[in-house]
């Protein structure tokens, strides 16, 4: 995730909790047509208009709640490249590694309004605004954390280890 193709923010305030992005009710559903429900109730059409490579950006506790890895399977369904956030739920952040999904710390997330255009460096620590003209600095993931989303996420990159290691 080196930031060579900007991204659309859509940009969320505080407190987005795992049954905003995974409905407990629709928790039946295949992963697909849950997808198709993520953040429906504080933003309707996000899931319809949402678009591979495009960016969640949220203020603090994104992911509080429970524990359900759907919540961070259905944002990666969708598309989206990363959630930058000005902080995150542990469990719903090592969900989001886990599966590939950056999820990076970005503390003037309040900055970027809807749609502005970003570039994202998880490795060096920046994002750059390409509509408002700006750079900002944001938790940088460490080497491990990159080659496992490079990977896909946990499981690839362990499959990937071990593959190499017989």
């Amino acid at each position: 995730m080196s930031g060579v193709e900007a991204g659309r923010a859509f940009v969320f305030g505080d407190n987005i909790d795992t049954d905003v992005l995974a409905p407990g009710s629709l928790m039946k559903l295949a992963p697909e047509a849950l997808a198709k429900h993520c953040l429906e109730a504080v933003a309707p059409t996000f899931a319809a208009t949402v678009r591979p490579g495009d960016l969640v950006v949220a203020g603090a506790n994104f992911g509080m709640g429970s524990s359900r890895e759907q919540a961070a399977v259905s944002l990666k369904l969708l598309g989206v490249r990363a959630v930058l956030a000005t902080s995150f739920a542990r469990i719903f952040w090592r969900n989001a590694i886990n599966l590939g999904l950056p999820a990076l710390v970005f503390p003037d997330a309040l900055s970027v309004l809807d749609g502005d255009r970003l570039n994202v460096d998880a490795a060096a620590g920046r994002v750059e605004n390409l509509t408002q003209g700006r750079t900002h600095a944001i938790q940088a993931l460490p080497p491990h954390l990159m080659e496992m989303i490079a990977a896909g996420g946990l499981i690839p990159h362990l499959k990937r280890r071990l593959g190499a290691a017989a």
